[in-house]
């Protein structure tokens, strides 16, 4: 991970469930691979924040997402360093993923 990413606390702990979660169902490399491609994903937003799209029925605020399989990495472009605020299966209900988002409004 480069030095032009921040996370959230609770971020961190989505990928690391993003992978646990992937190796208990599937195989170790499997999961590794996945959250090999989003840390890889995010650094790569990092030059290029505004790449991502706007989710309006999610939040209000100005973060953009990132699709990286099946998972929605929900960012601020205009912080530096970068601020990853989720990493959340894109086929999650969409109020949930919003209460999510509401839930970490704050830099801890």
């Amino acid at each position: 991970m480069g030095t032009g990413v921040d996370f959230h606390p609770e971020a961190r702990v989505d990928i690391n469930e993003i992978g646990e979660f992937i190796a208990r169902d599937g195989s170790i490399d499997t999961a590794h691979r996945v959250v090999t491609r989003i840390l890889d994903a995010i650094d790569a937003l990092v030059p290029f924040p505004h790449q991502g799209h706007h989710r309006t029925d999610l939040t209000s605020r100005p973060l953009r997402f990132w699709r990286v399989y099946d998972y929605l990495i929900a960012y601020a472009p205009d912080e530096r360093p970068l601020w990853v605020v989720a990493v959340m299966h894109g086929h999650r209900n969409p109020r949930v993923m919003a209460a999510i988002l509401r839930g970490r409004e704050d830099k801890p």
